[in-house]
């Protein structure tokens, strides 16, 4: 062996054989195009072979093209096979997304360097704009919404909503100490929550991801699925007094709910999608003992005690309890802002029609 050309064939056999360090010793004796050459030729013959991805890659480093270099890294690290790889391998894929890592950091770094010249601050600047960038830069990923039950289209893709489109959230936020008083007097009941996820019994079994029937997640409800009820919200004058500017979204047999819901330490909800994307929730948080998180799509907050939200229940969301306690928040469903009255309207009138065929009332949750 002698020619650079047999050096290069020699390093290509030696990935074949998973000889890692030999090919990589073998490839340092080659041109750069002779090395390009013999490793294209194997990868044209084994689209997947883990080392000959990683020494294309290293090839497309050495000559200054971090991005093609990131594109092979990338695709060995997600042709890694299930049954794993020997340690030699292993090695080498550790190899790789350090690489991936150290080249994603100088992107992102060039980027937003870049940016802040011209007057990008990842703060105050436009919150679209800079979501736009976390997602160019992979930090965040695209949610949608997607409802399960009816889709409403051209309305935005929100996650959380500006709190200043909401000013009757002001007169629901002023009454929290009172509506905590008398939540308080019902936490004192022992049976006064339900599962919030329940079964039907004219509908197959579902788990829900281990929700179902889990009194973790529980509910008490002052009006449920456009129904008011009546034993339950006569005890919470103060908190029916606070909604009563409020657009909550009427349509029978569906909504609005306004309920309590109860999440106790340690529980997790699942991550899920809501059922119509032509209504908000809102949160309105009464008894926070610690660290509460909800996520909704990219963004995740914490609940506090008094100041209220609105979100898109289409979005995937989910929710953690991290407090030692027990969190309870006021849950109401509100008209999307976007829709105008006829809108509304007509929305109403297609769930009527739906009902009016089947002759029943549907198996409606939040």
């Amino acid at each position: 062996m002698g020619s650079s050309a047999e050096y290069a064939a020699a390093g290509a056999q030696a990935l074949q054989r998973g000889e890692a360090a030999r090919a990589r010793s073998l490839f340092s004796q080659a041109a750069s195009s002779d090395a390009i050459h013999a490793v294209d030729r194997l990868l044209a013959a084994e689209p997947r072979n883990l080392l000959a991805l990683i020494q294309r890659a290293d090839l497309f480093a050495a000559a200054g093209d971090l991005r093609s270099a990131s594109a092979f890294y990338q695709m060995a690290l997600r042709s890694v096979p299930q049954s794993g790889v020997a340690d030699e391998t292993a090695k080498e894929l550790a190899r790789a997304r350090q690489a991936c890592d150290q080249h994603a950091a100088e992107y992102r770094n060039y980027l937003l360097q870049s940016l802040a010249a011209k007057g990008f601050d990842e703060q105050r600047s436009s919150a679209r704009f800079a979501q736009s960038v976390d997602i160019a830069l992979g930090r965040k990923q695209i949610y949608l919404q997607q409802p399960k039950y009816y889709y409403f289209p051209g309305l935005p893709q929100i996650q959380f909503y500006e709190r200043a489109l909401f000013p009757w959230l002001d007169e629901v936020e002023a009454a929290t100490a009172d509506i905590r008083a008398e939540l308080v007097e019902l936490l004192r009941e022992p049976n006064a929550f339900a599962p919030y996820v329940q079964g039907h019994a004219n509908r197959p079994y579902k788990d829900q991801m281990g929700m179902l029937n889990n009194a973790d997640w529980s509910a008490h409800y002052l009006w449920k699925n456009g129904a008011e009820v009546p034993q339950n919200s006569a005890r919470f004058p103060t908190t029916m007094r606070a909604l009563r500017n409020v657009p909550l979204a009427h349509v029978r047999h569906r909504s609005p709910s306004v309920l309590f819901s109860l999440l106790r330490p340690g529980a997790h909800i699942p991550a899920h999608n809501g059922l119509t994307n032509t209504r908000l929730i809102c949160h309105l948080p009464l008894i926070v003992p610690g660290i509460s998180r909800f996520r909704v799509g990219n963004d995740e907050r914490q609940w506090v005690e008094g100041k209220a939200w609105a979100f898109d229940v289409t979005i995937e969301h989910e929710a953690w309890n991290d407090a030692s306690g027990t969190r309870v928040i006021l849950l109401f469903d509100v008209w999307r802002p976007e829709l105008t009255e006829q809108e509304r309207f007509l929305v109403i009138s297609l769930f009527d029609a739906i009902d009016s065929h089947s002759g029943k009332h549907p198996d409606w949750e939040i």
